[in-house]
């Protein structure tokens, strides 16, 4: 990946888009070309703070996980991303020379991809992957547990379903939230973004600049 200084995502960046509501696209290299699926993850750091693993599962019926890979796989993680009008800018009243772009967090994860066919790996998978994001929605006061279903009918579902593992060889992760930009336009990103109802975007550009500022010592 691309990822100039200035773009590049600090370890809360990073750590957010780990440990959030998590969905990527899982890209393996295969003698029958490029094969992509997007899944639910799960994150597992190392104990002693390497990488870790990404954890998921896929349908049986699904060709993916039959092919034998050819090379790593990688995992693409996507955080909030938007478009950003120049009409924003407050240097475009001042001078004019300014454009477009598409602000977004993402990060690619490499490594290795393991399948699993066991059904005790599987229902402890589902387990902590359900109990994880049901943790993460908003007014969850009442989550939904793999035990709230009947134990046959969990079981059909099961056997439906292979789990896969990514071990995790590097990370590399970009953070484009306007930080190139001068303050009076990165404000104006903010408003036009909170304007059009796109929060999670204004929030993110909001804790970039913060942490550029602090970085800068102001």
């Amino acid at each position: 990946m691309y990822v100039p200084k200035h773009f590049a995502a600090d370890d809360d960046q990073l750590s957010g888009l780990l440990t959030g509501p998590l969905a990527g696209d899982l890209i393996t290299p295969t003698p029958d070309g490029l094969q992509a699926t997007l899944l639910p993850w799960l994150h597992l750091p190392d104990s002693d703070g390497g990488p870790g693993r990404l954890q998921g599962h896929l349908a049986r019926n699904n060709p993916h996980w039959q092919l034998t890979p050819t090379g790593d796989s990688l995992v693409i993680l996507k955080g909030p991303d938007a478009y950003i009008s120049p009409s924003w800018y407050a240097s475009k009243a001042e001078h004019g020379r300014v454009v477009p772009t598409w602000n977004y967090l993402i990060c690619h994860v490499h490594g290795r991809l393991v399948v699993h066919d066991d059904v005790a790996w599987l229902d402890d998978l589902v387990r902590r992957l359900t109990d994880h994001h049901e943790r993460l929605q908003p007014g969850g006061d009442h989550p939904w547990s793999v035990d709230d279903a009947p134990q046959r009918f969990v079981s059909g579902q099961l056997r439906a379903i292979v789990g896969v593992e990514l071990i995790i060889s590097r990370i590399e992760a970009k953070a484009k939230l306007s930080q190139n930009r001068p303050a009076a336009d990165v404000l104006g990103v903010i408003n036009g973004l909170t304007e059009r109802g796109d929060l999670a975007s204004a929030r993110a550009v909001s804790a970039a600049s913060t942490t550029r500022m602090r970085g800068d010592g102001r």
